[in-house]
């Protein structure tokens, strides 16, 4: 950025910021459901400019930290299988299971392989015609579209040897579960913008008519997160609740058709377990019918018993419930370099941005 446009971008923030001073001094939660948010929130030090009576609270936005310690267990087992190769996205490497991790198995001789583009994964197929490859598919609705397409590349090619393994996930009827709940007493969401560049702006129409809830979809720039959070507090200001679309250089109202298109030929939704939370309806994808061939939950594995470790409090920080700071586990036993729950793991979790970016005063305001 030109030092002109960083100059730019300070005065148009410090004039927001006043602006969100002026409107009220009620007490106002908004939670961020994703967690590139999370991360540009904490980078640019929103959280100690913003008034106190502005309460940030960062949701279920991370794929990795969502993902329930069963899961986990399953990927384990089917990783301890013969003749199969594990791919899957780094982050997934260090999340614990009950007993072990994907990295823990790596050590032990297990064939696990770490991607950049799930592309490579049949690539990877291909070279090893006599191994079962599993991609561990994993994401929001921003990477279920290119997850969709190598299955239909699969199909296409006839690679019999790929099989895929869903955590597909969806934001709409998490955050509808969220205000269900109301364990977390929510004011306003700030909408993802990368998921809303596939989805558009309609999914969210049930949260102002159904709920009352002021919504905006926002952009990453501290500016854009700053008038986002100004709509946001005006909306409540006027007792009036609507979806406003405050990243309109990206998010269109029908979304990606597109991207779209393809999630529908390949994905059903299905309930879905989330890490703290429970099952959550219609919230996850998993293959349709026709590609049941390639479903790695067909494989019959020993999958261990689950156990949760109850002192880990991952999900009371994804609901909203307590920030990573009052968790007993954090930065006394849990770390990045030693991650006792799936928060710490991502860079886009609560508590690995709580342990990268937070201050002494952020503490002591929370």
């Amino acid at each position: 950025m030109s030092k002109y446009n960083e100059d730019n971008s300070k005065t148009l923030c410090k004039n927001i910021l006043n602006k969100i001073k002026e409107l009220t001094d009620e007490k106002i939660n908004i939670m961020e459901v994703c967690g590139t948010h999370t991360v540009a929130i904490f980078r640019s030090g929103l959280r100690e400019l913003l008034p106190k009576n502005i309460n940030l609270i960062s949701g279920p936005g991370c794929p990795v930290c969502v993902t329930p310690t069963s899961e986990i267990d399953h990927i384990i087992a089917l990783a301890r299988m013969k003749n199969t190769i594990i791919v899957t996205f780094g982050d997934m490497i260090n999340v614990p299971g009950t007993n072990s991790s994907l990295k823990i198995e790596k050590a032990k001789g297990a064939n696990i392989q770490i991607i950049y583009s799930p592309i490579q994964c049949l690539e990877i197929a291909v070279k090893n015609p006599n191994q079962n490859v599993v991609l561990i598919g994993i994401g929001f609705e921003t990477t279920t579209p290119l997850l969709a397409s190598v299955v239909l590349e699969a199909a296409k090619d006839s690679v019999p040897n790929f099989y895929f393994f869903s955590l597909a996930k969806l934001m709409p009827p998490i955050m509808r579960e969220l205000l269900q709940k109301k364990d977390a007493k929510l004011d306003g969401f700030l909408c993802p913008g990368h998921v809303s560049a596939i989805i558009g702006t309609e999914p969210y129409q049930f949260i102002p008519s159904e709920y009352h809830i002021p919504c905006v979809i926002a952009g990453f720039e501290p500016e854009d997160i700053l008038i986002a959070i100004y709509h946001i507090v005006l909306q409540k200001r006027n007792k009036v609740a609507c979806v406003e679309n405050g990243y309109k250089r990206v998010v269109r109202k029908e979304g990606n058709p597109t991207a779209l298109e393809k999630m529908s030929e390949v994905f059903t939704h299905t309930n879905s377990s989330w890490r703290g939370i429970g099952i959550v309806a219609k919230s996850g994808l998993d293959l349709k019918e026709k590609y049941r061939k390639m479903n790695a939950r067909n494989f019959e594995v020993d999958i261990e018993k689950t156990q949760e470790n109850h002192d880990c409090r991952c999900g009371d920080v994804l609901k909203g419930v307590i920030t990573p700071l009052q968790c007993p586990l954090f930065r006394k036993v849990c770390t990045p370099e030693n991650p006792i729950g799936a928060c710490m793991v991502s860079s886009e979790g609560s508590c690995a941005a709580f342990y990268k970016y937070s201050t002494e005063s952020l503490v002591k305001n929370i």
